[in-house]
């Protein structure tokens, strides 16, 4: 009973998946490049692949967690869905891109057969999910879903992204009548396309833990840097918090307590998305954070109860990133743990200890905070 009365009344989480997104296929070659350079006898599989989520999809219906899910069905977007984030002349561009047999949009991102039907699937299941939050079905739900979105700019596509699935999401909250919306980002890469769409706007804040890369090229102009705090009335509601490399468990407890929960405060929010990237792992081929399970149940218990303090519990989770093909999952499942606030750990980790050493984070995020103090109009004073 105790354990019962610790997670009631309303834990469970609601899981939004269509298998038709696993048809998105971005090929073989270096990494996430497409090259076969001729002399290598296997190519891998692009990272963001189909068995990624195959397992995340399967851990949570067989492992320890499942009990605490529920599975709801998806639906592909409606073009007109979609104008409420993207331009109609980038939309165009992608219909046509399907249309023509696919395309190279940008570096590691590919518009190949089966692709455009997935992002559809992608963003009306990320919808659908939202909906749910929105008209009191549920209070947590997670739209797991791919291609991944939070790169994807109101023009154009980058880092394997093609629609920006939180981006649709958070606008159908705010045309569904809330005040404001606040969105953190842990993928280990800086949600720039999500940024991006809110960039002018005080109605969202977005908020980003990423791995300090700056920009990657055309596609990806931002650098994720603290100083990109928005325009216009939007100044002061992106707030971006650039880690150093192998930051790990400690140090993102430590972003999220200092940084995350003062601005969440301060903004009280009526909306919560957490916006997940198992790549922050220890073990992810695309990052270098050093995350264990620990932290990500960690993360997970921190955003829920931000969203039962200042969202009536209303939390929306969208996937991301995630590559490592079995780390990745349990991640995800660690994560969920911590969402639900579960007592104990239900899945121990298979990889367990990593070597930590937090004092450079905890430097960074020291100077992150006085920077923000100093130059953010709803945190002076805080």
């Amino acid at each position: 009973m105790a354990a019962s009365t610790a997670t009631a009344p309303t834990d469970r989480i609601d899981v939004f998946w269509e298998s038709g997104m696993l048809n998105h296929n971005s090929g073989n070659g270096v990494f996430d490049t497409g090259m076969d350079p001729g002399f290598l006898d296997v190519l891998e599989k692009h990272p963001e692949n189909s068995d990624r989520v195959k397992n995340m999809v399967s851990i949570l219906k067989r492992g320890p967690i499942s009990p605490y899910i529920s599975w709801l069905p998806g639906r592909p977007a409606l073009l007109s869905e979609l104008l409420s984030f993207h331009s109609s002349e980038y939309i165009n561009e992608l219909v046509e891109a399907d249309r023509d047999g696919g395309k190279m949009l940008c570096a590691g991102t590919f518009l190949n057969p089966g692709s455009w039907g997935a992002s559809l699937l992608a963003a009306g299941t990320t919808l659908s999910a939202m909906k749910h939050v929105l008209d009191g079905h549920g209070k947590i739900a997670y739209a797991l879903v791919r291609p991944p979105g939070h790169h994807a700019q109101p023009t154009r596509a980058d880092g394997y992204c093609f629609l920006n699935n939180a981006g649709l999401a958070v606008q159908f909250a705010l045309n569904s009548g809330c005040s404001k919306v606040a969105v953190i980002d842990i993928d280990v890469h800086y949600g720039n396309g999500t940024a991006e769409g809110f960039y002018r706007s005080d109605k969202v804040l977005t908020t980003s833990l990423h791995m300090n890369h700056g920009s990657w090229g055309p596609s990806h102009p931002q650098n994720g840097s603290v100083d990109e705090l928005g325009e216009a009335e939007g100044f002061g509601y992106n707030l971006n918090i650039p880690l150093p490399n192998g930051t790990g468990d400690r140090g993102y407890r430590h972003a999220m307590t200092e940084l995350v929960v003062l601005a969440i405060q301060k903004f009280e929010p009526e909306m919560m998305v957490l916006v997940i990237g198992q790549d922050s792992s220890a073990f992810d081929p695309n990052g270098r954070q050093c995350l264990t399970m620990e932290g990500y149940q960690e993360i997970g218990r921190i955003v829920r109860s931000l969203a039962d303090r200042h969202c009536s519990g209303r939390l929306l989770i969208v996937q991301e990133g995630g590559y490592h093909v079995t780390y990745s999952a349990y991640c995800l499942h660690a994560t969920l743990e911590g969402v639900l606030n579960l007592p104990t750990c239900l899945l121990s980790d298979p990889i367990a200890y990593y070597p930590e050493d937090e004092a450079l984070a905890v430097e960074v995020i020291k100077s992150i905070k006085k920077f923000q103090k100093d130059n953010v109009p709803f945190l002076k004073g805080a």
